[in-house]
């Protein structure tokens, strides 16, 4: 009985470090980036479209608890979105920064 036991946690074990520990990561490192946002970042939202944040609203003002509920301004193309800042998919490249995550699409 105490194999079936030490078997079942180390079940429980493998899963929690391949599957939720990695998820916490990467919604943890989406929130920092964000909390990052500023004017100029190309960002694509949830729906798909691409565009770049020209203007961020904050709803609450002590700076704190819920910066997602925050209205974005994206500009894309001719047209001017706004969008929530909980509803961006990523973002793909900053203003001023170095290491862009674009991903550059090969031809076919």
């Amino acid at each position: 009985m105490t194999g079936f036991a030490v078997q079942f946690i180390l079940i429980i074990a493998i899963i929690y470090f391949v599957m939720i520990r990695p998820q916490q990561r990467q919604r943890q490192k989406h929130e920092t980036a964000l909390k990052a946002l500023k004017r100029g970042d190309e960002v694509v939202t949830a729906g798909g479209i691409v565009g770049e944040v020209i203007h961020i609203k904050e709803t609450s003002k002590d700076g704190g608890a819920n910066r997602l509920d925050d209205r974005v301004t994206i500009k894309s193309g001719e047209s001017r979105l706004i969008v929530e800042r909980g509803r961006i998919a990523r973002v793909t490249s900053s203003t001023g920064s170095s290491s862009s995550t674009q991903i550059a699409s090969s031809p076919e």
